[in-house]
């Protein structure tokens, strides 16, 4: 390794993502965003962070101030010449500098990747849940204007850090880009799959356009197909090192027929010779410190790690009186529970679809429900319209009343309410490639039940939490009957098995730790431009070819 890649010397770290906690965010990216640029930050990294300015933001509030400075990216449609005129906000947050993109694109938008149903109130045509139409143009624009920024502000980063594939194009446009190449001939790439399951890859099937929009060579976009659409991880994976968020994850995508629901693109990136490093995310437990009741909003304080969990049962208390007399804006409730805190709480928090495995779990629900009568359940979260209507009607049952509760929508003061309240935290996912809420869970006494795949694979059975292999309703039914058991029976093992949960994410799971490993991948990333540096253009050309036919 050269002096120049090595990790000490990497200073300089801009990250490009469409989510950033605390000023927009819809999944894990906004957590991994933050956590791991502050804990840069924490190691004396000059760290920028660039995002949209989204229509549901107001930048004063989130402490932004307006920049001076404005430029026109170039936003070429085809057979169309077009240019966009951005402006910047910025402010400096615990050590992390922030650029927010304010654009006309961003600025029609209510949330950050989906219409909502405001949008289909001014236009029907906008479905709720379904992507925004100009996708690709506003990752595109993200890309674009990040780099033209950099050159403005005379930026030249040892590394750039691309956020799942709303910014995997950044690299190829870094060595193939007309106005970028020659500029950026030092600067490392790297790009992180946070989720590779069909759907999340940006991917476009307008080739023409995407040549025009990206400006990148006609072989590069074709060369580069994944089902016959232009695939941002695949473009990436010649000028940039790939990872994602656990190293099981990596794994499964190479190894197993898991990759189906990929599309294969796991598979395509090993007959490439691509390495897909894995690391787990990390992170910070202060985050929920179920000590400080102030900042998440209990109503008392308790500690796991430290066998003091008094002030839990509290929280169960409280959160059923609060269920029962307070309406909470934005929320919908289905069911109630009653004040039964001698049994076990099942509880939910997250996005109720497929891949998180509410089929198998609505099926375990309603047998469980009829052949055990001492327990409760508790979910909050939206998703597809069948799932959601699938958990009211067995919410309303007669027979369930008092046991299970659906509350639709989303409210960060209430998630936090049922992470303390809750004895079990249901995690059945189709596959995960890392999970944070089961982190939070622990956190908070809330041991997980998880399938154990992907990065799932954290929790151990028995020891932090209970686990089930074959991803089967009757395997879920099977690990919630032995948490329900152990919870009766042996509760002194469930304190036990709350501290060691606890405790192994203070000393195993920090940022603090994880993002040593991050530093060792940006090294690698720098070797891989200097090598690319010394390789002749046929040969940089000849790597971008396929091996094999489009999948």
């Amino acid at each position: 390794m050269t002096k120049k890649s090595s990790a000490q010397n990497i200073k300089n770290i801009w990250m490009l993502t469409r989510e950033y906690n605390s000023i927009a965010g819809a999944g894990g990216v906004k957590d991994v965003s933050r956590q791991l640029a502050e804990a840069l930050a924490r190691l004396k990294k000059s760290v920028t962070v660039i995002l949209p300015c989204y229509g549901f933001m107001d930048p004063k509030k989130l402490g932004f101030s307006r920049e001076s400075l404005s430029f026109e990216v170039e936003m070429n449609y085809t057979a169309e010449d077009r240019r966009e005129l951005v402006t910047l906000w910025k402010q400096k947050l615990q050590g992390v500098t922030i650029y927010l993109v304010d654009a006309d694109r961003y600025r029609e938008k209510r949330s950050i990747y989906t219409y909502t149903a405001e949008d289909k109130a001014s236009n029907p045509d906008q479905i709720p849940g379904s992507s925004h139409f100009d996708y690709f143009a506003m990752n595109i624009l993200l890309q674009k204007a990040a780099l033209d920024l950099m050159i403005i502000l005379d930026q030249k980063p040892d590394i750039i850090h691309c956020q799942d594939g709303h910014a995997a194009i950044l690299p190829a446009m870094l060595r193939e880009g007309t106005g970028y190449r020659h500029y950026f001939t030092g600067t490392g790439a790297i790009v992180t799959i946070h989720n590779a399951g069909h759907g999340h890859h940006q991917e476009v099937g307008d080739l023409p356009f995407a040549h025009a929009i990206c400006g990148l060579p006609y072989n590069l976009i074709h060369n580069n197909l994944l089902n016959g659409s232009f695939n941002p991880f695949l473009a990436a994976s010649t000028f940039a090192l790939l990872n994602t968020v656990s190293e099981n994850y990596a794994r499964e995508l190479r190894e197993t027929d898991d990759d189906v629901m990929t599309g294969w693109l796991g598979h395509r990136l090993m007959t490439r010779g691509i390495r897909l490093e894995g690391i787990t995310n990390g992170f910070n437990s202060a985050d929920f410190d179920t000590t400080k009741t102030k900042k998440l909003g209990l109503p008392a304080p308790y500690n796991p790690a430290m066998r003091e969990l008094a002030g839990k049962k509290v929280c169960r208390q409280k959160l059923i009186q609060m269920l029962a007399k307070q309406k909470t804006k934005g929320i919908k409730r289905y069911g109630n529970l009653d004040d039964n805190r001698a049994q076990p709480l099942f509880t939910l928090i997250g996005r109720l679809m497929a891949q998180k495995g509410l089929d198998i779990l609505i099926a375990a629900l309603d047998a469980l429900l009829q052949a055990d009568k001492e327990f409760q359940v508790l979910i909050l979260g939206s998703g597809t319209p069948d799932l959601e209507q699938r958990l009211i009607r067995l919410a309303r049952k007669k027979e369930n009343k008092g046991r299970m509760c659906l509350l639709t929508g989303y409210d960060s003061l209430l998630a936090n309410h049922i992470y303390a309240a809750g004895d079990f935290f249901l995690i059945p996912s189709r596959y995960e490639p890392c999970g944070l809420t089961d982190y939070i869970a622990q956190l908070a006494g809330n041991l997980p039940v998880v399938h154990h795949v992907g990065g799932l694979i954290k929790v151990e059975d028995g020891v932090t939490g209970f686990a089930f292999k074959d991803y089967s309703s009757g395997a879920l039914m099977t690990a919630m009957t032995r948490a329900m058991r152990t919870f009766r029976n042996t509760p002194e093992k469930i304190i036990d098995m709350q501290e060691a949960a606890a405790k192994r994410i203070n000393e195993k799971y920090s940022w603090d730790n994880i993002v040593h490993r991050y530093l060792e991948l940006y090294a690698k990333a720098l070797d891989m431009t200097v090598q690319m540096k010394q390789m002749p253009l046929s040969h940089r050309q000849a790597s971008q070819k396929r091996p094999e036919p489009d999948m």
